[in-house]
């Protein structure tokens, strides 16, 4: 199966999938972390290139209600990230998982379908993760630990916090490879 992941500079999901024989790619504007099979550029040049499934990571930056004492003034960005994230789910790749934190996707284009925690997953962590699914079964929790730690919520200020917090955790991303790899 071809698989795009969209919006992934870590390489994380990418290569959950190609360890269960997919040809899978990752798609950023960053290059990516770990050596693979990786598009650097828009994510939106490449929607149409025959993908079998697309698992999308869209900035969060203008979309999480995290931010949500900046929203007036960034209304502008606002618009634009809602934009993007239309066009992933209306792309014509057959199935789709878009995964953001809570945001303004719930309200101003639709609600997700699941929303999952690190903790059922093998992570004793939290952070919620809001999937909107197309074409594709929510996801059944693999190995729900004990500890509820918000690691990603604390995480100390600096140049690097906005990537630490955007990377999927391995657990979710051999999930997704296994439930929605078919293999």
């Amino acid at each position: 199966m071809r698989v795009l992941v969209a919006c992934e500079f870590s390489g994380t999901v990418r290569e959950a999938f190609a360890a269960k024989g997919h040809d899978a790619w990752s798609c950023d504007l960053l290059p990516s972390e770990i050596p693979g099979q990786h598009i650097q550029g828009d994510a939106l040049a490449v929607l149409d290139d025959g993908w079998d499934l697309m698992v999308a990571h869209p900035p969060c930056t203008h979309l999480a209600v995290s931010g949500a004492r900046w929203f007036k003034e960034k209304e502008p960005e606002q618009r634009e990230a809602l934009q993007f994230v239309a066009r992933l789910l209306g792309s014509q790749v057959p199935r789709i998982a878009l995964e953001n934190p809570i945001s303004i996707i719930s309200s101003r284009i639709r609600k997700p379908d699941q929303i999952v925690q690190p903790w059922m997953f093998g992570h004793g962590e939290t952070k919620a993760t809001c999937l909107w699914l197309k074409n594709l079964p929510p996801l059944v929790p693999t190995n729900i630990v004990e500890g509820r730690e918000a690691v990603v919520h604390r995480m100390p200020p600096g140049p690097d916090r906005w990537k630490n917090r955007s990377r999927t955790y391995s657990g979710i991303a051999n999930a997704m490879a296994t439930q929605w790899g078919g293999s």
